[in-house]
C-alpha cells in the first residue's frame, strides 16, 4: 500500500488544499496530512486552533466522500530544528513520499532521504491570502468548502482575525 503524507498548516482549510488531496489520492492508496505549527492559535498567522483545523478538513473530506481509510490527520508542533521536527512526524508515521511547495518542507525531508514531490498549485489559492481577504472586508467565501466556511462563520470569525494582530 503506497501512503503519502502533506505537510499544512490549514489557518484555514481551502479549496486548494482539497483538490491536493484529491490530487495525491488519485496515486496513493493513502494519505498522511500533517497539520504543522499545532500548538499555535489565536495569532496573526495562526488564528485557529488545532481542533478547528482537525474539524474543517475532516468535515470537507467527508462531504468529498473521501474516506476515513483513505487518510489520517496527525498534529506536529514546531521546532526549530529540522532533524527534530522530521523525527516527530516519522515516530507518529510512515510514508513512501512527501507532497510539498515549501522549500523548508522539502529541506527537512531531503535531509532523511524521503523522497519529496512537488504538487499542482491550484487556484493561486493560500491561506494567507484568504486571511487577508478577511480583515480587508473582502469576499473569501467562495475560496473555501462550504463546511469550513459554516465553521469560521461560527465562530465569529472577524473578530478572531482582528484579535489575531495583537
Amino acid at each position: 500500500m503506497k501512503k503519502a503524507c502533506f505537510v499544512l498548516r490549514a489557518q484555514p482549510f481551502h479549496l486548494g488544499h482539497l483538490k491536493v488531496i484529491k490530487w495525491i489520492l488519485e496515486k496513493y492508496d493513502e494519505i498522511i496530512i500533517v497539520i504543522g505549527s499545532s500548538q499555535e492559535s489565536k495569532t496573526n498567522k495562526n488564528p485557529f486552533t488545532l481542533k478547528e483545523r482537525k474539524e474543517m478538513i475532516n468535515k470537507s473530506l467527508k462531504k468529498e466522500g473521501i474516506k476515513k481509510e483513505r487518510y489520517e490527520i496527525i498534529e506536529i508542533d514546531d521546532v526549530h530544528e529540522d532533524k527534530l521536527w522530521v523525527e516527530k512526524i516519522l515516530k507518529k508515521v510512515n510514508f513512501d513520499v512527501v507532497f510539498t511547495m515549501n522549500i523548508w518542507t522539502k529541506r527537512c525531508f531531503d535531509t532523511f532521504k524521503i523522497p519529496v514531490k512537488e504538487h499542482p498549485i491550484f487556484d493561486d489559492i493560500s491561506a494567507t491570502k484568504i486571511r487577508n481577504m478577511i480583515k480587508e472586508n473582502k469576499e473569501w467565501e467562495n475560496l473555501v468548502p462550504e463546511d469550513v466556511k459554516n465553521i469560521l462563520k461560527k465562530i465569529n470569525l472577524k473578530e478572531r482575525i482582528k484579535l489575531s494582530d495583537i
